[in-house]
Order: C-alpha cells, then sequence, then structure tokens
C-alpha cells in the first residue's frame, strides 16, 4: 500500500478510539432496578429458564444473535502467518463487516495455538457462547481437519469463510457465466491453478451445482495433480487427481472453458488464454495481482468473461457477498450446521440478483453507475442492499428443508418484511401505507420529471403497483436520462408526460391558472409564462383540474416558493387557517413525527391545534397511535412566557376539538420522551408511554431539532409531508432520496384516497 493509505488506515485505527468495536449495552441500567433485574437476583431468573429448557438461551441472551470470529493467524490475506496477535485487527473488520451488513454481533478471539487437536478442543469448548462459529484465516491443511472435527462436534453452525465463503462467490460468478455463453455444466473443462483450502472448496461446490468432476484438472505449485503423485498431496486434493501424463499448466489449459486461479501473480500466460474454448471463463483471483491482468485478456480475446478479488476492475469476488447474509439466515432457523444445499441455495439466490434491475441505493453503492448483467456484471456489488433479503431467506429455506433447522420460521413473508429494514430503514414503519396504496393506485403527477431521483421513484411506483405515475418533462430529456441509468421504461408507453413546451392542455391550463390568480396580479401573458415554465405550477393545475390525483414537487428550489404555487392554485382545506409541515424521522431509539418543520414562523395556538389534530391522522395512517407532545421551554406551567402561554392555549383548543386524542404539554422535549422523568415532575399526564408526535411552539424550535436529530443522532427522515391543502399535494426537499421520493408517493396515494371516501361520504 502507499505510505498515505497506509497513514490514514493507521489514524483510522486508532483515532477517536482505538480499534474498530466497542460493546453496547442493549437494556438499560440507569437505576438500581435495573441493577436487580440485570444482575442479581433478577438474572437468576433467565438462567433458570435456560435449566429447563436450553433453548431459552436464544430468548433471554445474545447467543442467537452473536458469532464468533476465530483465528490462530497462520494464514491471514497477504500477511501470512502473523501470528494471533497481530491478526486482531482482521478479526475486529470481519466483525464490523457481520454487523453492518447483517446486523449480526461478534467476539472475535484470536488463539495462540498452532496444534490442530487442541484448537479443535478450544473453540469446540466455546459451543455454550454463540450461534454460529466462522473460522478465518486458518492454514491448509490444519483448516480442513479443524472445520470437519467441529461440524462433528458441535451443535451450531462452523463455516470456514476463507473456503467456503470464497467458493459460493466463485459459484455464483461460474452460474451466471455458464448463463450468458449458454454453455452446459455438465460439459464444461474446469482447469484450477492452487489447490489450497479455498481453491478445494471452490472445486467441491461447483460439482454439487453440476460440473462432472471428470472434466476438472486441477495443479499446483508441483504442477498436475495426477493419479500417483506423491509430492505436497493429501486425502481432500487427492479427490482431484486426474489419470494423465500431463504436469504442467500448459499441459492441460487446451479448450478449457473455465479458468479457475486461487495462487500466484502471472501464472496464466497469454499464451494460454489464446488456447482456451471460445467464450472462457478466466476467474483470476489471487491478490493483490491476479493471475493474469484484465488488460492482457482484453488485448488477445473479446470474448472472454473475467472476475478477479480486486474493486478496480469489474466482477469482483468478495466474500462479504456471502458470509453476513448466510449466518444471518442460519441464525434466524437456529440451524445446527451450514449444509451443502444451504451453501447451493445462497450461490443460485446471489446469481439471480444480479439479473435484477438496480434502485437507486445499488447504483449509488457503485459509484452512480447502473450495472445490467452481462460479461462485466456476472455477480452484484458487495455493497447491494438487497443481498440480505434475497440470500438470508434463501439459505433460512434450504435449513428447514433438510432438517437442520431447531427454529423453523412460521410466517415467511412477515420474515421477509423484517430483513427488509437493512435494506431501506423506512421499510417497515412505511408498511402500512405502502399496502394500501397498492390496494387502489392513484395517479401521482411529479413536478420534477427529469430529476433522475424522481425517474427511479417512477420505477418504483409502477414495478411495485402503487401508483400510476403523471412525469412533467421534456420527453426526450426524460428518456435520455432514463436509458443513461438503466431505467426500462418508456416515455407516453409506461407512464403518461406533460411536456411543458408541447402539450394540447396548455390553453385549459394557462386559462385555468388565470381564473385563479386574475384577482392576485397575474395577467392572461403572464399565466401563459408561468404554465410553460413553472412545472409546480402545471403539476397543480393537474390536481386542480382533476387530470391527476396528487402532486409531488420541490425535488429542487426552494420550498416557500413551491409552497407559493400550491397555495395559489389549490388552496386550504375547509376550516385550516394555514399550511404546516410534517417529517417522520426514524431513529435508532424509536420513530418521531415532528411538526411544523417548514412553514409558519411563529404559529398562534389556533394554528398549532389544527397542526396537532391534523398530523395526528397522519401518524394514525402509518398505523400508530398518535401520543402527541406539545413542546415549550416551560414544563407543565413553569413559565408564563408568551410563548408558554400559547403552547397552553392550544392544548385548551386541541382538547374541545378532538377529545379522545392522546395530547399533553407545555412540557420539556425530555419529558415527552421519557416516562419515568414526566411521573416524577407531572405525575397526572395524559400520555400513557412515551410521545410519538412532537409539536414545536415555533418553526425556529422544529426546523433546528428536526436537523440536529436527522445529524448527530443518524435519523432517517421522511417528508416533509404538507399538512392542511385541499387537495393531496406534497412538497420535498433538495436532500431528498430516490427512496425519499418513493416514500412520499405512497404518502400521496392514501392522501388521495382519504380524499375520495370524503368526498363520496
Amino acid at each position: 500500500m502507499t505510505q498515505d493509505l497506509r497513514d490514514a488506515a493507521l489514524f483510522y485505527h486508532r483515532y477517536p478510539t482505538p480499534g474498530k468495536l466497542e460493546i453496547s449495552a442493549t437494556k438499560p441500567l440507569g437505576n438500581q432496578r435495573d441493577l436487580a433485574l440485570a444482575y442479581s437476583p433478577g438474572v437468576a431468573a433467565a438462567c433458570e429458564v435456560i435449566v429447563e429448557d436450553p433453548a431459552e438461551a436464544s430468548t433471554v441472551t445474545s447467543r442467537g444473535n452473536l458469532v464468533g470470529v476465530i483465528t490462530n493467524g497462520t494464514a491471514v490475506l497477504g500477511l501470512g502467518a502473523i501470528g494471533p496477535l497481530a491478526s486482531k485487527p482482521v478479526m475486529e473488520g470481519k466483525a464490523v463487516l457481520f454487523k453492518k451488513f447483517a446486523g449480526i454481533d461478534v467476539f472475535d478471539i484470536e488463539i495462540d495455538e498452532t496444534d490442530p487437536n487442541k484448537l479443535i478442543n478450544v473453540i469446540s469448548a466455546l459451543e455454550p457462547t454463540f450461534g454460529g462459529i466462522n473460522l478465518e484465516d486458518i492454514k491448509a491443511p490444519e483448516c480442513f481437519i479443524v472445520e470437519d472435527a467441529l461440524r462433528e462436534k458441535m451443535n451450531i453452525p462452523v463455516f470456514h469463510d476463507d473456503q467456503h465463503g470464497t467458493a459460493i462467490i466463485v459459484a455464483a460468478a461460474i452460474y451466471n457465466a455458464l448463463r450468458l455463453v449458454k454453455k452446459n455444466k455438465k460439459d464444461v473443462k474446469v482447469v484450477a491453478s492452487g489447490a489450497g483450502a479455498a481453491a478445494l472448496a471452490c472445486l467441491n461446490l461447483l460439482v454439487s451445482l453440476g460440473i462432472d468432476r471428470k472434466n476438472i484438472w486441477v495443479t499446483d505449485i508441483e504442477g498436475v495433480v495426477y493419479d500417483g503423485r506423491n509430492e505436497l498431496m493429501d486425502r481432500w486434493k487427492s479427490v482431484f487427481a486426474q489419470k494423465t501424463d500431463a504436469r504442467t499448466l500448459s499441459d492441460v489449459i487446451d479448450g478449457a472453458d473455465i479458468f479457475l486461479g486461487l495462487s500466484a501473480p502471472g501464472v496464466l500466460k497469454p499464451d494460454f488464454v489464446k488456447r482456451m474454448a471460445k467464450d472462457p471463463i478466466i476467474m483470476a483471483l489471487a491478490n493483490p495481482t491476479p493471475e493474469i491482468m484484465p488488460e492482457e485478456v482484453k488485448a488477445i480475446r473479446d470474448d472472454a468473461i473475467m472476475a478477479t478479488g480486486r474493486s478496480d476492475y469489474p466482477n469482483q469476488v468478495n466474500n462479504v457477498l456471502c458470509f453476513p447474509y448466510i449466518f444471518r439466515g442460519a441464525l434466524d432457523v437456529g440451524a445446527t450446521a451450514i449444509n451443502e444445499e444451504m451453501k447451493v441455495a445462497c450461490v443460485k439466490a446471489i446469481a439471480d440478483l444480479a439479473m435484477e434491475e438496480q434502485d437507486e441505493i445499488v447504483i449509488k453503492a457503485m459509484g452512480g453507475e447502473a450495472k445490467n448483467f452481462g460479461p462485466e456484471y456476472i455477480i452484484p456489488s458487495p455493497f447491494d442492499p438487497r443481498l440480505i433479503s434475497i440470500i438470508a431467506p434463501a439459505v433460512a429455506k434450504a435449513a428447514m428443508e433438510t432438517g437442520v433447522a431447531s427454529r423453523p420460521i412460521e410466517d415467511f413473508d412477515a420474515y421477509c418484511e423484517k430483513l427488509k429494514r437493512f435494506v431501506y430503514r423506512s421499510g417497515m414503519v412505511m408498511k402500512p401505507l405502502f399496502e394500501r396504496a397498492k390496494k387502489d393506485p392513484k395517479r401521482v403527477i411529479y413536478a420534477e420529471g427529469e430529476d433522475e431521483r424522481v425517474l427511479r421513484a417512477v420505477q418504483v411506483a409502477i414495478d411495485e403497483k402503487m401508483a400510476v405515475p403523471i412525469v412533467v418533462g421534456r420527453p426526450d430529456v426524460v428518456q435520455m436520462r432514463m436509458d443513461k441509468v438503466g431505467i426500462k421504461l418508456k416515455v407516453g408507453k409506461d407512464f403518461e408526460i406533460i411536456n411543458p413546451q408541447d402539450d394540447p392542455r396548455y390553453n385549459d391550463y394557462w386559462t385555468t391558472y388565470h381564473r385563479r390568480m386574475e384577482r392576485k396580479g397575474i395577467s392572461p401573458e403572464t399565466a401563459k409564462v408561468i404554465v410553460r415554465t413553472r412545472n409546480t405550477v402545471i403539476a397543480a393545475l393537474a390536481v386542480y383540474r382533476g387530470d391527476a390525483d396528487a402532486m409531488i414537487c420541490g425535488v429542487t428550489g426552494g420550498y416557500h416558493r413551491h409552497l407559493k404555487h400550491v397555495r395559489g392554485v389549490l388552496g386550504l382545506q375547509d376550516g385550516v387557517s394555514d399550511f404546516s409541515s410534517l417529517n417522520l424521522m426514524l431513529m435508532p431509539s424509536g420513530t418521531y413525527f415532528m411538526a411544523d418543520t417548514y412553514v409558519t414562523q411563529e404559529p398562534t395556538s389556533q394554528q398549532l391545534a389544527e397542526t396537532t389534530i391534523l398530523a395526528a391522522k397522519h401518524v394514525s395512517r402509518f398505523g400508530l397511535k398518535p401520543r402527541v407532545a406539545l413542546l415549550s421551554h416551560s414544563n407543565f406551567g413553569s413559565s408564563d412566557s408568551e410563548s408558554a402561554c400559547r403552547v397552553r392555549k392550544a392544548l385548551s383548543l386541541i382538547e374541545e376539538m378532538d377529545p379522545e386524542l392522546e395530547v399533553d404539554g407545555e412540557m420539556h422535549a425530555d419529558a415527552a420522551l421519557d416516562t419515568e422523568l414526566r411521573d416524577r415532575v407531572f405525575p397526572n399526564s395524559n400520555l400513557t408511554g412515551p410521545a410519538n408526535l412532537l409539536i414545536f411552539p415555533n418553526l425556529d424550535a422544529a426546523n433546528i431539532a428536526f436537523n440536529l436529530m436527522k445529524t448527530v443522532e443518524d435519523g432517517l427522515p421522511v417528508g416533509p409531508i404538507l399538512v392542511g391543502a385541499a387537495q393531496p399535494a406534497h412538497i420535498l426537499t433538495p436532500s431528498v432520496t430516490g427512496r425519499g421520493v418513493v416514500n412520499m408517493t405512497a404518502i400521496a396515494v392514501v392522501d388521495a384516497q382519504n380524499r375520495e371516501r370524503r368526498i363520496q361520504k
């Protein structure tokens, strides 16, 4: 590595605290009762239920979600036998990947022992601690001995990632490459360079997938693995010995369909590549320098499909594509092993995912460039967030079907929905609205239809059948941008478009706009110009005239400029004095709604009351019971300042307007969220638990709190949701993501559904 990278890596590991891991408590320990529950005497209850039924360990401890990453440091990738202590940063890194990609907790354990029998005894004795064991960086052939023995002795999954993780990704890449070149697995010739743990695991898994063992030729540092060879042979390698006079890689490469390299740089010569079969598949996985460089292959074979272990070339074979998710599926069903069927299920799930279209998050993870299934994209990106929701269920099903699942999943649909939280943190709380939107899709018009984020949302809306999209934009520009990012939709065929420069409804639109705005200083000529140049006005007019059921705007431009157009064309609901905005904030600690974050600077008591009533209805649509806290610097009458009195009066108005609503105030923010604190300072509060709808006394307080929570506490915002419009309309902000536009589409559809029901009544 370069000196700059080395310095940066050392800084990364040293600051702000040494290492990459910490232990974090999942339960409160803030008082004597917490201590009594967590330790003596309460902990005895948890111990006793495990004595009665050992399976209860997964319900009262973290064991069911805890993996041991274990090594003796004898074969650390790229570094060799550096020993257990020096391998600890690698094991911590592995632990971080487990947590980041699959939510699995890890203890990394570095064992100072090279004797395989002693190593087996140490690791097997740890079974009560873990739900699974991930062996790492143990040299061959000891790794085979250790894993085989542990799988026999232990009743939890044992998985040597250097073998099986690599094998799964390699098998998925070859599986898809064979799909592309349309070759039969049973007929292809495989030549392997390297016969270590990873290479042999790859070959064994390829055999499980249907490649004929008789067509596999293995070479290593001593040459071809042939029947009768004695040098560097063992029982695992001997399985692939051929009866042949060939002795070198050059002797066996002719007509090879697949080259599998897990050996050394430069082993595969350009001349060898020329002698391979038509449409050769080359897996050159030596790191950091592969057996042959991709540019060398490209110069002599334009029909080759190639993968390496490097991130700077297409088709990176990276174990992170596999190991977090195969463990996720195994742990979730309490698997007693990871068997061959589970590995094959993982292979096919990864391969199939590469053939699916990508969404915005996937493309961002891959540097903003859309990848379509083909020679340079035969396996997914390691950062594809869909991996967990595809692989874990496939593995869990395979475990159940093969009888190794001790806790079978009863409701697989619910399980898959739960996994989606790793894809989009908004997935679970948004679920009720997505389900309602799909039952009765409505026409949603997008003002900024040329924006890539909007176009991705349009694709999702169509794919999920949750809305009928209408796009405002120039057709040629919209189509060009969709083609550029790999969205497979056609303007005018898959969705309707309104062209601001040339639409047959133009005259109707500008005359409607003029009638709405003529007493606000808008002349006919001005109306014509505005309807040509203001997409938000076009979208609002489409909703007003009944050409669309809801609108979304604000992806570009200032919030209040868009609000001015919505106000002018659509106006306010009857009985509502002004607009307000509501944001949903998804936090690690819970879900909170916040109002008013964007509209009214200093709301009156009446406006606060109206905002609360309307916002509470939105909270109910998420399947949540609103618990409303009216926030202030004053805590239940501790101050008589002007703002405190406004909030206090708002409470009285709300209680008159909606006596059933659970609401209280004015109160401090900590009292709103901490039930114990609130009970101490005001034991007779109307709230029965932590508030989930926070009403702020003014715009400054709301917007500052919203942005602090979003930034400091890693909050994920949904919204803003515009409250009070006469017809469904929502104004987003330029920081919104494509997924944010999708979320607002579901909300807009449900708004339109509710309006339709009100009209029918």
